[in-house]
């Protein structure tokens, strides 16, 4: 299944200076037991109505869970949410 997160990052933000943060840390996906993967993918459009960023985790249905317990998902809440 494909698990899509969307993220609109604060203005003081500046998206380019935080991506490679957040490619790095999508980057541990096949660590995780059912994940096969992660693509991050940033906004084409600089208009201030629409989204910053699309992650994109391929996992096993059965590895929400296990996602949810990670240390993946645990750097993404902590330092982007």
């Amino acid at each position: 299944m494909k698990h899509y997160i969307l993220a609109k990052f604060r203005p003081e933000v500046e998206r380019d200076a935080v991506l490679p943060r957040i490619r790095e840390i999508f980057a541990m996906a096949p660590q995780v037991s059912g994940i096969h993967g992660a693509e991050v993918i940033p906004c084409c459009i600089d208009r201030p109505n629409r989204m910053d960023v699309m992650i994109v985790i391929d996992m096993e249905k059965e590895a929400l869970s296990v996602y949810d317990d990670c240390a993946m998902h645990h750097f993404w809440k902590d330092e982007f949410t």
